[in-house]
């Protein structure tokens, strides 16, 4: 069986990244019956990546920025675009090539969450975990998850959400502010 290429859209031209988002969306409409509304590009984006999105519409946001674990609002063309950041730090990814313990795993992102739970006391956060069902789908690494959400689960006032949910809760409580920041 060939192996499939992997796509890197900052190696497309504008025209073949556009091309591929359209296809994309239409793939996904007719497999799973919607369409995506929310982007990511696995191996990074290109500098068309996010204008093409918003060009092509029907996205809420896209997670193609790594440098905050808040959502924020940017203007692309003139429109409102929200982005929902994808962080690489608590990230079953650490797996890949590694050969830890789900106990590793388990209690590097306990660490991160419980910072983060005692730092919200005063201020709101947000934390990302990513997943991936070939790395913590594992059932050595699975138990890894199990533990985390148990503890998790143990704290009060703590929202277990997918990054649509996040989406549509930033939406709501903090509205687009117009053009201004991020211009």
């Amino acid at each position: 069986m060939p192996r499939l290429a992997l796509l890197k859209h900052f190696e497309l031209t504008e025209a073949e990244e556009r091309e591929h988002i359209r296809k994309a969306v239409a793939s996904l409409q007719t497999t799973v019956g919607e369409r995506p509304l929310g982007w990511y590009c696995r191996y990074g984006p290109g500098v068309n990546t996010r204008r093409l999105i918003v060009e092509e519409g029907g996205f809420l946001y896209d997670s193609d920025y790594y440098g905050d674990e808040l959502p924020f609002w940017k203007t692309v063309n003139g429109r409102p675009h929200l982005i929902v950041p994808y962080s690489l730090t608590n990230n079953d990814g650490k797996y890949a090539g590694w050969v830890g313990t789900s106990d590793d795993w388990f209690s590097f992102i306990r660490d991160a969450f419980d910072m983060l739970y005692k730092e919200g006391a005063k201020t709101p956060k947000m934390m990302s975990v990513g997943l991936h069902m070939r790395l913590i789908g594992h059932p050595a690494r699975a138990v890894g998850l199990e533990r985390l959400l148990d503890h998790i689960i143990e704290h009060d006032g703590v929202w277990v959400a997918r990054r649509l949910d996040i989406a549509r809760h930033w939406m709501a409580t903090h509205p687009y502010p117009g053009m201004r920041l991020n211009e």
